[in-house]
């Protein structure tokens, strides 16, 4: 069985919104192998449409000796969008209909992660349909202040509980959370 992998850019203040134009300059070697390794772990990159048309737009130009851009390039895509017809990018797919039932469909087949990255709407809708097996946030030390956030005040209550973390030498905190129920505590007025 597949699992499903958000994979998140973030700023400390929550901003994850064209991390491209704030996150680059924190790249070093740990970060490189992190996201190296998570993508060589999965097989298909699960996206949004917006998410998907910046892609296709600049990694089919791109080449590297890691072999980075190839790997992007040639794994299976999936994008999940009602207005997406013809996908240009090679070996891609659409799905506009059951989203839900065909990513369960997708996580039931044998194989290596399902891997989002950005994807906002999509994630807050796998989220709340309990879709996501980890969520994996790189948390970089800059207050971006304005932009997009991936959950807004309509998503749901979700607990998470972490399962690994370290911290770049650019100071990127990188985080994995699995889902879990929410402690309770005491009643007000019992501490």
């Amino acid at each position: 069985m597949a699992k499903v992998v958000s994979t998140q850019f973030v700023s400390i203040d929550g901003v994850n919104d064209d991390p491209g134009k704030w996150s680059m300059g924190y790249f070093d070697e740990a970060m490189t192998k992190f996201k190296q390794q998570e993508l060589w772990d999965s097989e298909i990159q699960l996206l949004g449409r917006v998410t998907y048309e910046g892609f296709a737009a600049v990694w089919p130009t791109f080449s590297d000796p890691a072999g980075f851009a190839d790997r992007m390039n040639s794994m299976r895509k999936v994008v999940v969008s009602t207005t997406l017809k013809d996908p240009a990018w090679n070996n891609t797919t659409v799905i506009s209909s059951n989203v839900a039932d065909e990513i369960r469909r997708l996580k039931a087949a044998p194989g290596g992660d399902i891997l989002i990255a950005g994807s906002n709407t999509l994630v807050r809708f796998l989220t709340e349909h309990d879709l996501i097996d980890e969520y994996r946030f790189a948390i970089h030390p800059i207050i971006v202040g304005a932009g997009k956030r991936i959950y807004d005040d309509a998503t749901p209550k979700k607990g998470l509980k972490l399962a690994d973390q370290s911290t770049t030498s650019t100071g990127i905190i990188l985080t994995t959370y699995v889902p879990a129920e929410i402690p309770t505590g005491p009643a007000p007025g019992e501490i």
